[in-house]
């Protein structure tokens, strides 16, 4: 396979699984072992595509970033309190990415431990989507300083492979009382400063080793994921208004599975 359909297909998977609560750095790393890539070439284009899907949120949701940042330049307390919850939420991913990037990057190329983490993140999604007992905080604004607080630190599961930084702070959010959409809608905007972030952290890791080739790939899978995530968004909030969590739950229990056989049978 081309280096060029290699690209386009990750940002494929990239655009359909960023948002949702199924793990794309998993499916990402899946992809590029099952279909025989090589791990350690494709690992910094995985991460570096994923200003594509972040831009797809700032697209889908510019009138709330217009609206925040007009009511900052105000000195309105629900935009304060709006970007203060996402801040807080930011920091444990900060500390902890920066303290053990290292063995975050090792499991990146461990295929198995995605697996599991699939199949034992649906589980928790399925108990979550039963027990927790949720209210309307009125949006991101309406989140408390700490329940801010306990998301940033469940964000920080989803540094192992498989785990899903969506589903994460999501089940966490519902976890902790909040209700479904917010809880959604603070994990599409805490991706923004946690995905750029690593990006910009592995991208000045690598530096010297990438080339002019992988940085126009690195723009096509871009692309592709930010065409992709734009669709997938919309869709995603549709569903889980209608039915919920649980059928990504079940997908990524399925998933998991096929994986370990898979992998198994290699």
């Amino acid at each position: 396979m081309s280096d060029l359909l290699t690209a386009i297909l990750l940002g494929i998977v990239e655009g359909v699984t960023e948002f949702l609560p199924v793990s794309s750095t998993g499916h990402l790393v899946l992809a590029t072992e099952l279909l025989g890539y090589d791990p350690q070439r494709w690992a910094v284009f995985n991460i570096a595509i994923q200003p594509g899907a972040i831009l797809a949120i700032v697209v889908l949701y510019w009138r709330t970033f217009m609206a925040v940042l007009s009511g900052l330049m105000k000195g309105e307390k629900h935009s304060i309190a709006f970007v203060r919850n996402l801040l807080i939420a930011f920091i444990p991913a900060v500390a902890l990415g920066l303290a053990f990037n290292d063995q975050i990057e090792a499991l990146l190329e461990n295929a198995v431990v995605v697996a599991w983490a699939l199949i034992i993140g649906g589980v928790a999604i399925l108990i979550v989507e039963r027990l927790a007992k949720t209210r309307d905080v009125g949006g991101i604004s309406g989140v408390s300083v700490p329940q801010s607080v306990k998301i940033g630190l469940v964000q920080c599961m989803a540094m192992i492979p498989g785990v899903s930084r969506s589903g994460a702070t999501i089940m966490g959010a519902m976890a902790f009382g909040i209700d479904r959409r917010t809880a959604a809608e603070f994990s599409f905007f805490l991706a923004l400063p946690t995905l750029t972030g690593a990006t910009v952290l592995q991208m000045y890791k690598h530096r010297d080793a990438i080339t002019a080739n992988d940085l126009q790939l690195i723009g096509v899978g871009a692309l592709v994921s930010f065409v992709v995530a734009l669709v997938v968004v919309k869709a995603f909030m549709a569903v889980v208004t209608k039915h919920g969590f649980a059928p990504f739950a079940w997908y990524r229990i399925a998933a998991g599975s096929v994986a370990l056989l898979v992998l198994a049978a290699k």
